[in-house]
């Protein structure tokens, strides 16, 4: 019986297919895949191939995403269920609701939401980006950051913007993420350099002396920042305050370097449901596809292009 991730490439070659993982999918899953990433640049990357079909191993935002930016190509994900507890948070009522009390407001929309979300959004960003975004936008309109908290009140922090709503949502995992989680992971790493992605509960005290001054051994970085930092870093040791998936992919990336994770239970339960086997038969019977009406994923897609023109990535 062939192996099943025999069966996967033979499929993919068959379907002239590319597979996508996010940092958080099991190892399994990232080691299938032809790349490995966050959510934007992984439906970036896929556009710019040549491939028919995007298997997004993932969650259902990340896969709508890629349908924005790749409408000719079908775009299918392996578990319908693997949706997204912040995104869900988000919704298009709230949007128009402020929109309707500040009529010359700016919406800025985390890449962590719908379609939908996104089409009534002026402008996407990503963590990495966010700070760049916001501080790009005219100083004199009011904005709405949404939808995590932890993130809006650190780009607020930094960018010392008084007239920025922020959206209360927030990802199940990185909430649950407490600051006395933090100082015992530092406090059994004391040589460790401390990863910490800006959605984390635990990241919220350390926001003034972040967003003031460097503190020293601490970087509040995206899930890709994170696997360059790694690389980069002359450190050994790492304290890794995000979703666990991402160990694996940072230790592919620095073999030689170790990883603590802040709490062992933080695990996406969506981003765990995909699975080898779900991988094969989403090629085998090209299911389950996601769609984006073309009215939506164009104006959609507008917001995207916007915070490729304004934010500056790292």
């Amino acid at each position: 019986m062939p192996d099943i991730r025999e069966e996967i490439q033979r499929l993919k070659a068959q379907r002239n297919a590319v597979i996508l993982a996010h940092n958080y999918q099991i190892p399994e899953v990232q080691d299938v895949a032809d790349f490995v990433g966050d959510s934007l640049a992984l439906s970036r990357q896929a556009a710019s191939t040549a491939a028919d079909v995007i298997v997004f191993c993932g969650v259902h935002f990340m896969a709508e995403t890629a349908a924005i930016l790749s409408p000719e190509k079908l775009v299918l994900l392996p578990d319908p269920a693997a949706g997204c507890s912040l995104a869900d948070q988000a919704h298009v009522a709230g949007v128009l609701a402020w929109r309707a009390e500040h009529p010359d407001g700016l919406v800025v929309a985390y890449v962590n939401t719908s379609a939908a979300v996104k089409a009534e959004s002026d402008v996407c960003c990503t963590s990495a980006n966010a700070v760049e975004v916001v501080a790009s936008l005219p100083a004199d309109r009011p904005v709405l950051f949404l939808p995590d908290m932890f993130l809006g009140n650190y780009v607020r922090q930094v960018t010392g913007r008084e007239n920025m709503d922020v959206w209360l949502g927030e990802c199940h995992v990185h909430a649950a993420m407490h600051p006395d989680d933090l100082a015992r992971a530092r406090a059994a790493h004391p040589g460790a350099e401390v990863l910490v992605h800006p959605e984390c509960g635990c990241s919220t005290p350390l926001l003034l002396d972040l967003a003031g001054a460097e503190q020293e051994g601490v970087e509040l970085l995206s899930t890709g920042g994170m696997v360059r930092r790694v690389q980069e870093s002359a450190q050994q040791e790492f304290v890794i305050a995000t979703e666990t998936g991402i160990i694996h992919g940072l230790r592919k990336a620095a073999p030689d370097k170790v990883f603590y994770a802040v709490s062992d239970e933080a695990e996406c339960q969506y981003m765990k449901l995909t699975t080898l086997e779900k991988v094969r038969d989403a090629l085998a019977k090209l299911q389950y596809a996601v769609t984006v009406p073309p009215e939506v994923a164009g104006r959609a897609r507008l917001a995207i292009e916007r915070m490729l023109t304004l934010g500056a990535r790292r």
